[in-house]
């Protein structure tokens, strides 16, 4: 398959996204799948985890169009179905089926590790045009402990990322009351 021509394809569709949902995202989430591959040594398909991956962000909204470019690539219907399962399976409250879609489910939680759980929660609050106390809210509500990783590898990781988070919010709650 052609780097240039999927790049082509997905970039649009990331181009008015945040910083932390834009190419640089589906960057940073490949280094973290190469990561999990490499510590697990898992025989894995390769080629439909980063296609996977490179498709996990607008699966939901633009999955006839993902279908029917992989279609026009030449990929057989089951490699295409095989690539949508994992490329959905990377999102809450998704349960992966497959060993691909567990590395890549975890990649997106465990993506820049301990400090990124907020970072990334902010910087999507204020993306969306929300106040500070909104997304501190927001946060309370919908963040900590409500990732779960499925590999050996990962499990221990969302724990540090939730205590970080819930850290920083009270002392941020407590610095701006």
């Amino acid at each position: 398959m052609n780097k240039n021509e999927l790049l082509d394809f997905v970039t649009p569709y990331y181009a008015d996204k945040d910083v932390t949902h834009n190419m640089w995202h589906i960057g940073l989430v490949i280094k973290y799948v190469e990561k999990i591959v490499k510590q697990g040594n898992y025989a894995v398909d390769h080629d439909k985890l980063i296609l996977a991956a490179y498709f996990h962000g607008f699966i939901y909204s633009h999955e006839k169009e993902i279908r029917n470019w992989l279609a026009e690539q030449r990929f057989p219907e089951r490699d295409i179905e095989l690539i949508a399962r994992i490329s959905r399976g990377s999102q809450r409250p998704e349960t992966p089926e497959t060993l691909e879609g567990k590395i890549l489910h975890d990649a997106h939680v465990v993506e820049g590790e301990t400090t990124y759980l907020i970072t990334k929660s902010l910087i999507t609050g204020t993306a969306r045009g929300q106040t500070l106390v909104q997304t501190i809210d927001f946060i309370e509500k919908h963040v900590p402990d409500k990732n779960k990783c499925y590999l050996p590898e990962t499990i221990p990781l969302p724990e540090k990322a939730n205590g970080f988070a819930k850290s920083f919010i009270a002392e941020l709650k407590e610095g701006i009351a």
